[in-house]
């Protein structure tokens, strides 16, 4: 969708939804890029991140733009368009695509929500600060003049290695408020431990700190919907932010799976004996096709639906939340399953030192991210079945409301 300056300003003046001009020449870019990302596969599982010529190559092709407010010189594409980045980058390679998904949301979150001063300083100019960090499992913060004391240890900070900042979770003390909290990422002790069997190359490493000063500024509420900078995209939440890109993550590595497969399957027909050449093969891959083109269309509409919600100015119901948390739980484990039947009809090739090995362990890796896990699809079920009548979500989970206060009626108001 192409927009005229003036029709832009209009829509930033409303906040309504920005569909960026800038995404069609970004995912041409990546194209360029593609053999070059594929070719450090094997280096940066070596590294356990992402070699210096990649992430160079990443910078330059725009990428972690991505999610930044315009204001501050990002792109701040459609929820649909961060898919359609982050699948193509999957594609080339799952650890670059997880930790590219990782870097530029946590990036484009930290630049709308936080405090305008510690934003102003960190994206001064139209220039950006990667972060990288945890927002699932809670460190602790005291409140004290000026900021907080904050104390924990995290895990999973995928893309960490490339970061200048750290973006991190913890609850206040004294409130119980659950906030993000963004420091220099030397102000951290760094754990580089990740040695994994999948997405071995996104340097998902631990880090923690004791007693560090954050200032106030460099902080905002975990469940925030209400953004400093930008529009109606950050009305989707963290959570949801979340989610638009490990859905685009998960089709990206099930349709490499798929022809990869494909490409496997007519190198081998013809040979005696062969197993592709089975009618079984056959109505297998065209399963796995189905199932793989479903999930993405059930991705795509849910999200088509959530952008006319958000284009109008309202937050996502109740519902709408539930079936994007669904769309994402069926996207993985659709690809998940194409994984399985490709290595099961790619036979020893899978075993091989190769593409679908790597891609195999890390659509593995991949599936035990929390947002995908079995909790989250329970909640969705108790929604979808109408046995959660006065639930939301909050962050990843299903909570009751809390009770709306009773006013007071005297008799002669009555």
């Amino acid at each position: 969708m192409s927009q005229t300056l003036l029709e832009t300003t209009s829509l930033e003046s409303t906040g309504r939804l920005h569909v960026s001009d800038d995404v069609p020449a970004l995912l041409a870019r990546i194209d360029e890029i593609t053999p070059l990302l594929t070719s450090q596969a094997d280096q940066n599982e070596e590294l356990g991140r992402l070699t210096d010529k990649a992430v160079q190559a990443l910078h330059d092709c725009g990428v972690f733009r991505l999610g930044i407010p315009r204001e501050l010189g990002g792109y701040e594409a459609s929820p649909r368009q961060v898919i359609e980045v982050i699948e193509k980058l999957s594609y080339a390679d799952a650890s670059t695509g997880w930790a590219v998904m990782a870097l530029q949301m946590i990036t484009g979150t930290t630049a709308a929500y936080q405090g305008k001063d510690a934003t102003d300083e960190l994206f001064a100019d139209g220039g950006y600060h990667l972060m990288a960090g945890q927002g699932t499992r809670m460190g602790t913060a005291r409140k004290v003049d000026g900021g907080y004391r904050l104390t924990g240890s995290w895990s999973f900070a995928s893309g960490l290695p490339h970061a200048s900042h750290i973006h991190t979770a913890a609850v206040v003390v004294e409130t119980g408020q659950p906030l993000v909290f963004t420091l220099p990422k030397e102000q951290a002790t760094i754990v580089d431990n990740w040695d994994v069997m999948g997405l071995k190359a996104s340097g998902s490493i631990d880090y923690s700190c004791e007693d560090l000063f954050v200032p106030e500024s460099y902080t905002y509420d975990v469940t925030t919907k209400e953004s400093v900078y930008g529009g109606a995209l950050y009305r989707t939440g963290l959570a949801n932010m979340s989610g638009i890109n490990h859905a685009g993550w998960a089709l990206g590595v099930g349709r490499r799976m798929l022809d990869e497969m494909k490409a496997l399957a007519q190198k081998k027909s013809g040979a005696p004996g062969t197993s592709v050449d089975t009618d079984q093969f056959a109505a297998e891959y065209a399963t796995a096709e189905a199932k793989l083109r479903s999930a993405r269309a059930f991705v795509f509409d849910v999200w088509r639906d959530n952008e006319a919600t958000l284009d109008s100015g309202e937050l996502l119901s109740a519902d709408q939340e539930t079936l994007t948390r669904l769309a994402l739980n069926n996207a993985t484990w659709s690809a998940h399953e194409v994984c399985m039947t490709v290595y099961k009809w790619a036979a020893t090739a899978a075993l091989r030192h190769g593409d679908l090995q790597r891609f195999f362990r890390d659509m593995h890796a991949g599936t035990q991210h929390m947002t995908s896990g079995p909790v989250v699809l329970q909640a969705c079920g108790r929604m979808l079945s109408g046995l959660a009548k006065n639930a939301e979500w909050v962050f990843f989970s299903l909570v009751e409301k809390a009770p709306a206060e009773k006013s007071t009626v005297t008799e002669a108001g009555k």
